[in-house]
Parts: structure tokens; sequence; C-alpha cells
């Protein structure tokens, strides 16, 4: 084996992410066999779904999705999600706090939070209130359980948030730094053509492709493509140091015979990727 030297070993090391698996790269997998997978691939953080409405693991006392997630050694990160947040009312209310008990009860650190995206939303001043509205209403409840209220922006033309800069105005109108985070979304970040990137208050970044950025349907979101290195790199650089979980969503991935080679590639991809951007 061809040695390092310092100034590469320490490139590698910068270059070197830690990585996550969503859940909805491994639908046919019960919980247990979640985490195991997770394990088995060298992960120590997963995001799990709304278990109360998933058959990953419906029914599953939180007690006993907590002590798998011991026993295979990884973390939870978040559950996924609380839908439609910024469409505040009584019963959306009610939702995110049994959610939120429910992320709580099960050791997760976050709850995720996933905006309207239906293309119903209202003109710009009353879609932005509702969203200084639905954080400020977020806040006490995320704060009495210890969560992190991580914001999901969709960069789909139908959605009421397309934006990671617009959701940071809300969150520090609301002087919520504190309970809330963002989610840069590889794939979302690309389709919404955005520019912006605030490292310090990203909370989880996704790692997914657009292969096509014209035509944004879900079959052409995969594993990695070439779009993400420049995002990644551009996190790292900027100090972000949470995870990056793999978030490949439905047809693109599912008929794989290999998710752990096509996993394996990816993260070969990402940190060569990586490396070769770093200057030595």
């Amino acid at each position: 084996m061809t040695a390092v030297s310092w100034k590469e070993s320490q490139a590698m090391r910068q270059a070197s992410p830690r990585f996550a698996l969503d859940h909805m790269a491994t639908p046919g997998l019960d919980v247990r066999a979640l985490f195991a997978f997770a394990r088995d691939q060298g992960l120590t953080d997963v995001q799990i779904p709304r278990l109360c409405s998933n058959a990953i693991a419906r029914g599953m006392p939180t007690a006993d999705v907590r002590s798998a997630a011991a026993e295979a050694g990884v973390g939870i990160i978040s559950v996924n999600a609380l839908q439609r947040f910024n469409e505040w009312t009584p019963g959306r209310k009610a939702e995110a706090s049994k959610l939120a008990d429910y992320a709580a009860a099960c050791g997760a650190k976050t709850l995720m939070l996933v905006p309207v995206n239906d293309g119903t939303w209202p003109a710009n001043g009353e879609r932005q209130g509702n969203l200084r509205v639905a954080l400020k209403a977020l806040k006490p409840i995320l704060q009495s359980r210890g969560l992190i209220g991580l914001i999901e922006p969709l960069g789909f033309q139908t959605s009421s948030l397309r934006s990671k800069n617009e959701a940071a105005k809300a969150i520090a109108a609301i002087d919520g730094q504190s309970v809330f985070r963002l989610v840069h979304d590889t794939f979302h970040h690309t389709l919404a053509g955005e520019t912006f990137f605030s490292c310090d208050l990203t909370g989880l970044v996704h790692v997914s492709s657009v292969n096509d950025p014209i035509h944004w349907i879900y079959p052409d979101r995969v594993l990695v493509g070439s779009d993400n290195g420049s995002q990644i790199r551009a996190l790292l650089d900027g100090g972000y140091a949470g995870p990056f979980s793999f978030a490949p969503f439905v047809d693109a991935v599912h008929p794989l015979d290999d998710l752990a080679g096509a996993l394996a590639a990816s993260i070969d991809l990402v940190r060569h990727g990586l490396f070769a951007q770093v200057p030595v």
C-alpha cells in the first residue's frame, strides 16, 4: 500500500463525512432489520418513519424501538415526519404533540417537519406568516420534550416552502435558533435552484441525486450522482459536522437487488469526489 503524506491524510480526514440511512432506502425491512442493516454497513445513525402509520414497526412499543436501536449500536436521528406543519390547526397541534411524544420515547433527537406540498398555499405574505405561526406554536412542544425540529424545504414548484433562506428568516423571527434546524437536501437544493447555505443552522443533510434537474419526478431521484459533491464539500468547508443521511426515494432504488453494494458504492463515490476536490 502506498503511504500517504500528512497533508493527504488531513485532507482525507476532513473529507470523511459521517453517514446515516433514511428508512426510505429500505422499505421492506422491519425496524430491527433496518437497524441491523445500518450497523452492518458501518452506519451509526438512522431515520425512522412515523411508526404509528407505517408498517415498518406498526404497533411496536416505543421502549422496544429504543432498545432495538441500542442493541444494534445505532442512534435514531429523527422521526419522519409531521406533514403540512406550516398549516397550523388544532388538529395539527394534537398531531405534533403525539409525534413529539413518540419521538422522545423512542430516543430520537429530532422531529422532521415537512411543509404543505400540493399547490394550495396562499399568497406570499400570508404564506410566510403561516410559517411563523406554526414555528412559534411548535417551539414549546419541542422544547418541553428536548427535541429539535428539522425543517425540510421542498424544491418542488408545488411546495409552500422551497427556500432554506426563507425558513432561516422565519426561525430568526420567532427566536427559534435553539429549537429549529434546517435540512439541506441535495435533491431539493438542486430543484429549487438555491444557492443559500447556512452550515451553522443545518441539522441534517439528505444525500440523493437529481439525474435530470428539469424533470423533477421522483424516479429521477437515486442514491448519489454528480450533483452532490460540491454541496457536500461546501457544507463541510462551512463547518457542518452532522450526519449525511442517504435518502433515496422510491422507484429508482427499491428495485435494486444489492442495496448494500449500491450504498457502499455511493459512500465511496462521495469520499472519492470530496478527496479529489481537496488541494494537496
